[in-house]
């Protein structure tokens, strides 16, 4: 990885230890790392460093690890979040795809597994809109992809990344059913059972978006995946 394309991580992480052994690790597999014991200083951090990727533990001090992401999607909507927890509750991992968190890994974990979920977050998650500008007409929406917006009589939403990257396989597909399986390995990478309950949360965001226009429906096709459609 030369010195233009090394990526910055901010590690969130209140073990002195593990702390200290993930960022001498990820040093060596050529990675920049921004340490921070509690969740307001890694806020702070956030604010000054301008991350990669952040990598939070979920039980910090003064500010959790969900706390943080909230505020950090905030700030920024698109940066990609890898959340790091000792529980296995299925609730925790909802709640960290909920917020916007690109993936989890449970604690204790092999650090080349942590490697490759990095590797692979940030392959998703950059260099996904190098292509021409594409624009689509739907009901009274005007949808930009490659700005992310959404246009209805002059006022203009910002999506984020992965509302945009659902949103563009799902207008690609008009009128069309789309596959779960083929939303979730293209925009996540995989498919399994939170990767697809994350999916749900994002179809959610995108109803509210398009409701102003009652023709335009994104229906469940149960079983199998999901219909964009626009009866104008």
């Amino acid at each position: 990885m030369s010195k233009k394309d090394t990526k910055n991580i901010l590690l969130v992480e209140d073990d002195k230890n593990l702390g200290q052994v993930l960022t001498e690790f990820l040093l060596m597999e050529g990675f920049s790392i921004t340490l921070k014991r509690d969740g307001i200083e890694g806020f702070d951090a956030f604010m000054k460093a301008e991350p990669d990727l952040c990598l939070l533990d979920c039980m910090l001090p003064k500010l959790d690890g969900f706390a943080l992401a909230r505020k950090i999607r905030k700030v920024n909507q698109d940066i990609p979040i890898i959340f790091l927890t000792a529980k296995s509750l299925k609730e925790d991992k909802l709640k960290g795809f909920d917020l916007g968190g690109d993936d989890y890994i449970t604690k204790p974990f092999d650090e080349d597994e942590l490697v490759r979920r990095i590797n692979a977050v940030l392959k998703r998650t950059t260099g996904n809109y190098e292509t021409p500008v594409t624009n689509f007409n739907i009901g009274t929406f005007e949808y930009d992809h490659t700005n992310l917006s959404l246009q209805r009589n002059g006022e203009v939403t910002r999506i984020t990344q992965k509302e945009g990257e659902v949103f563009y396989m799902l207008l690609q597909n008009k009128n069309n059913v789309l596959k779960r399986e083929d939303i979730l390995v293209k925009v996540w990478g995989e498919n399994d059972y939170f990767m697809g309950r994350s999916l749900d949360v994002f179809i959610s965001k995108l109803r509210k978006h398009l409701k102003a226009d009652e023709n335009i429906k994104i229906e469940n096709v149960h079983g199998v995946g999901f219909i964009l459609s626009d009866v104008n």
